[in-house]
């Protein structure tokens, strides 16, 4: 049974051997898997699913990997992804221009799938730490997901599991004001339907954990935006 935790990977291209290759090894190695088969296929999903990772092809019908590329970095939703370019193109000068139009890293063609799942999963480690395995601290605060322990000031916290959701959410991205309907599609999941005042009641829970054994309060309230640690 497949993780709703696990990161979500996309993966654009054209070639249906090519989509189904990777879904088998990627699913197999514990990703969530979606498709699209042309750049504004690519568009669509990253606005309706914010996958964490997209593996992007060059070469697309309707509208090329550079220029989907360069959307999807443009957007709310793709710029929290890590964008893996994919393509024949060899020379030093695409790979330098994969990168300059907003890439996170580029893999040529051929290429072991083995390596390209290693490429993955280093990309993850930036842009979702949590989901690898690695332990993340903001001011005093430490979340191990290996343990699943919270401490603050080496103090063991209790945390129900959306509280605990909530806050690696927000500890991978300290500072970044967390819009209500954005934490929503993290915590909960896109295909959720629940009024937005849920996120804050479980914020409030998550407020009152943190501040439990003393400290001041980390979570700030942006009035009108939304929420954001530290």
């Amino acid at each position: 049974m497949t993780d709703l935790n696990a990161p979500l990977v996309l993966i654009v291209d054209d070639e249906p051997a090519q989509l189904a290759l990777l879904s088998y090894n990627l699913k197999a190695a514990g990703f969530r898997v979606a498709t699209a088969r042309d750049g504004e296929e690519a568009l669509l999903a990253v606005a309706e699913q914010g996958p964490d990772v997209v593996l992007l092809d060059w070469m697309l019908p309707r509208l090329s990997g550079l220029e989907a590329c360069r959307q999807i970095k443009a957007s709310a939703e793709g710029r929290e992804a890590a964008v893996i370019m994919v393509s024949a193109r060899s020379e030093e000068s695409d790979r330098v221009r994969g990168l300059d139009t907003g890439a996170d890293d580029y893999i040529v063609k051929p290429y072991s799938v083995v390596e390209l799942i290693a490429r993955v999963r280093a990309n993850l480690r930036r842009f979702r730490p949590v989901a690898t395995g690695q332990a993340l601290e903001v001011g005093d605060i430490r979340l191990d997901p290996e343990t699943h322990r919270v401490t603050r000031a080496d103090v063991s916290l209790h945390l129900g599991p959306t509280e605990y959701r909530l806050l690696a959410a927000m500890m991978e991205r300290p500072g970044k004001v967390w819009t209500r309907e954005a934490l929503l599609d993290r915590v909960w999941g896109r295909d959720i339907y629940i009024d937005t005042r849920t996120v804050d009641v479980h914020v409030g829970r998550l407020r009152k954990a943190l501040c439990m054994h003393g400290g001041e309060d980390p979570i700030r309230t942006v009035r009108g935006a939304g929420y954001a640690l530290g």
